[in-house]
């Protein structure tokens, strides 16, 4: 695919220093960033105040503040961003939490997260952050693949492409990841 081709090598013209690339390559990852953006917010709750486009130009702000620009392929340059998104969002909670005290604050069921279901009943995202972190002291791995997962909404095979690892592994490594999350949260509710 052409455009693939292209923001790979515009992705490398940045890692090489090639600042004002810039200019190109917001314009040929903006529509991709938006969709993905728009899958964060879908899994958020009604009235949530951040919209798509500024979960987006966030994560690019927070991207061009880090000094990782070398990318073996797009997949992991979109799945940093979705890193990034991640962590807005968790910040954006984090900030209503402290200011209601919980209120208002949605839950989400783990299962329906990753298959891009609409929120109900179910874990805090919070909750998910916090289990997310954990989860990355014990494996970055599969730590990576819940978050490109449960966050991103990405396919096994977009997350093998982003962490060059099979989809058998992605598979494996998620069903592993699926009961970790349903033995920590057991463990809370019980």
């Amino acid at each position: 695919m052409d455009a693939d081709r292209d923001i790979t090598a515009l992705l490398s013209r940045w890692a090489d220093g090639e600042d004002e690339v810039r200019e190109e390559l917001i314009p040929a990852v903006y529509n991709e960033l938006r969709r993905l953006a728009g899958g964060f917010i879908k899994r958020e709750r009604d009235g949530h105040t951040l919209q798509p486009t500024a979960l987006v130009h966030e994560a690019l702000v927070r991207w061009f503040d880090q000094r990782q620009r070398r990318f073996a392929n797009r997949g992991q340059f979109y799945g940093l961003i979705a890193q990034l998104m991640r962590r807005v969002l968790v910040d954006h909670a984090r900030r209503r939490q402290s200011d209601k005290r919980g209120g208002g604050v949605t839950r989400v069921e783990l299962e329906e997260a990753a298959d891009q279901a609409s929120p109900s009943s179910g874990w805090v995202i919070l909750d998910v952050e916090r289990a997310l972190t954990r989860l990355e002291t014990l494996d970055e791995r599969q730590a990576r693949i819940a978050e490109m997962r449960i966050y991103g909404g990405f396919n096994m095979e977009e997350i093998a492409s982003a962490l060059a690892i099979s989809k058998s592994t992605v598979k494996r490594e998620w069903r592993i990841v699926r009961a970790w999350f349903h033995r920590e949260f057991g463990r809370a509710d019980s």
